[in-house]
């Protein structure tokens, strides 16, 4: 496989139950990705974009299928990285609909704390966080706590926490649900930013139109299979 590519499905399944009960959540499903890319998933509640999600996200195992992360097979039907949980943390970066900022921790620890958490001196950890908040507007927030933030400030200490690890790729579950237009469009504008400049690929699930035309490449997700279509690439300018 390629170093290009960034994440890289092929033939994913996830059934759940057996028998005459057994659902098919996913049915050979493909995918990929590339470093820089941003990409959207899109389809109907059930269509099963969240067990799609999990499955990337090392949360739930696949029933079968081939998994590429970064170059490397991770799952080819059977989970091939010994400790997932490490996996997680070092390679894959979670963006949910609300921040989950730690409240007692001020802004900087809380994106100091998965590189800390993976073992990198403290020093080190801090000084990638201040990176990275600059980096997206928000390193006059450092000291603060998440409570003092605005919900647009919560949501760029998330982002900034998702790529505190320099992970590969970015999972983003609904990034811009509960903003207006304007700092959904903000949202975007960070994400493709942030990918170009690390070199992250990036998968948005959502709901949200207002996003949609800002996509290059969508995959629709409907009765557990995936269908690629080109996007509109709006400007996010």
């Amino acid at each position: 496989m390629d170093k290009d590519i960034g994440i890289h499905i092929e033939g994913l399944s996830k059934r759940y139950g057996a028998g005459d009960t057994a659902v098919d959540a996913l049915k050979e499903v493909n995918m990929s990705v590339a470093p820089g890319e941003v990409v959207g998933l899109v389809g109907p509640s059930g269509a099963g974009k969240s067990t799609l999600l999990k499955c990337l996200g090392a949360v739930i195992e696949p029933t079968q299928g081939r998994m590429t992360l970064d170059g490397e097979v991770i799952y080819d039907n059977k989970w091939k990285i010994p400790d997932l949980r490490m996996l997680r943390r070092d390679r894959i970066g979670f963006i949910f609909q609300a921040p989950y900022l730690i409240p007692f921790l001020d802004v900087t620890d809380n994106v100091a704390l998965l590189p800390m958490l993976a073992g990198r001196p403290n020093g080190e950890a801090r000084t990638r966080a201040l990176e990275l908040l600059l980096a997206l507007d928000v390193a006059h927030r450092a000291k603060a706590q998440p409570s003092e933030l605005s919900g647009g400030e919560q949501q760029r200490v998330s982002i900034a926490r998702a790529l505190a690890n320099r992970p590969p790729v970015i999972l983003a579950d609904e990034p811009t649900a509960p903003l207006d237009s304007e700092r959904a469009m903000a949202v975007m504008r960070i994400l493709n930013q942030m990918a170009s400049q690390y070199q992250t690929a990036i998968i948005v699930v959502t709901h949200d139109e207002k996003i949609i035309p800002t996509f290059k490449r969508i995959y629709h997700i409907r009765d557990g299979r995936t269908f690629e279509e080109a996007g509109e690439g709006r400007s996010l300018e």
